[in-house]
């Protein structure tokens, strides 16, 4: 890549040993989901989509802190588009249908006792650390309890745990975790 490149580079690269995301990945999908927003019809892009997106990694790639910036306000950006259209076509209520039953799965999770939230993993296999998750699940009954905690869904979105054996099942967890970024995002 050429030093004009670079300076025509929609994000930072990074430089020396440090990764970051392959350009070429992250300028496709920028491509696809402009097009998706511009088209107006039937999505073919949707916020739960941008938020499960991986790029491949590579030496002068384009900075993760900003990349990842970006594809936060994307998210917002199609799940507020998703709002409107369900609003339109089924109304407000059953939006708040939807979030309150989210809201619910949330506060069934939080309310069981520290340590049995999720599945357990295997006997030899690795989880999520429980006594992390935990605290950030108590963390999120307090938001939810008095409302003086604030937690944003790029919080949750870069929350990371740390492994452990016979941790919690990953995928239940992750769940979790996207429900209550689409709790946040409707309740703005």
């Amino acid at each position: 890549m050429s030093d004009t490149a670079d300076t025509q580079s929609p994000f930072p690269l990074t430089s020396g040993r440090e990764r970051g995301y392959k350009p070429e990945q992250v300028d496709l999908f920028l491509d696809q989901a402009r097009a998706a927003y511009e088209e107006g019809g039937p999505q073919a892009l949707t916020a739960d989509d941008v938020r499960n997106l991986a790029f491949k990694m590579q030496r002068k790639g384009y900075s993760p802190r900003h990349v990842d910036a970006a594809l936060d306000r994307l998210e917002d950006v199609f799940f507020e588009r998703e709002r409107r259209a369900i609003v339109r076509e089924h109304g407000e209520d059953e939006w708040w249908r939807e979030a309150r039953g989210l809201l619910s799965d949330v506060r069934g999770r939080i309310g069981r006792p520290r340590g049995k939230r999720f599945n357990r993993r295997g006997m030899f296999a690795l989880g999520y650390r429980r006594s992390q998750v935990d605290a950030f699940l108590d963390r999120i009954g307090a938001m939810f309890a008095n409302r003086e905690i604030s937690v944003t869904p790029g919080e949750v979105r870069e929350i990371v745990f740390h492994p452990e054996w016979r941790g919690y099942d990953e995928a239940q967890v992750d769940a979790l975790l996207d429900a209550l970024v689409d709790i946040i995002l409707s309740t703005r």
